[in-house]
């Protein structure tokens, strides 16, 4: 069962990474037309601007997702990681409790303006804004149950001492890190 659930999850991400490929193409070659038929044709298509903008949306949202799962948002470990066994492990729980408590008042919020949203009509398209908006529900779903996984794994002491500190460091962060140790010696 473990194994069916991580490649789930797997291909589930797959599936959001191209998502992200085919809203950032449409993006383009929607703008992209645009620009040559006003310049070149004195016309233009009127719903490429918003459809382009909605997958702007949610071409954000799916990528916060993503970096989410490969560790890829910005943070700041230089506390945490002088920090004892103890104190990673409070502040890993502290900050994934933190952002549990956003991610479900993301999808709360998203609840409560769901029936605005549902009768809210989009000005050139038609479409309703709820298939722009309810991205709310995915990202506040797909990402708390991301954090209710750390905590778990947390609180069950199944992750490794490394995994405390969820920023992953860039290559040039690293390099100068162990030019200054070696310095030290």
């Amino acid at each position: 069962m473990q194994k069916f659930i991580q490649i789930s999850v797997h291909w589930f991400f797959k599936l959001l990474e191209l998502l992200i490929v085919v809203s950032m193409v449409a993006m383009v070659i929607m703008v992209f037309g645009n620009v040559v038929l006003r310049y070149g044709f004195n016309s233009g298509i009127d719903i490429s601007d918003e459809l382009s903008r909605y997958c702007f949306i949610w071409l954000t949202y799916i990528g916060a997702m993503v970096a989410m799962r490969e560790k890829g948002h910005l943070g700041v470990d230089t506390l945490v990681k002088h920090l004892g066994l103890g104190g990673k492990k409070l502040c890993l729980f502290l900050s994934e409790s933190l952002m549990l408590g956003c991610n479900v008042l993301f999808f709360v919020g998203t609840w409560k303006m769901h029936e605005l949203q549902v009768t809210n009509v989009s000005p050139v398209v038609g479409l309703s804004m709820i298939w722009v908006y309810g991205i709310g529900y995915v990202v506040g779903g797909v990402m708390g149950i991301m954090n209710l996984n750390v905590i778990y794994r947390l609180l069950t002491g199944q992750l490794r001492e490394d995994e405390l500190v969820q920023v992953i460091e860039t290559e040039g962060l690293a390099d100068v890190e162990k030019q200054i140790k070696e310095i030290k010696a």
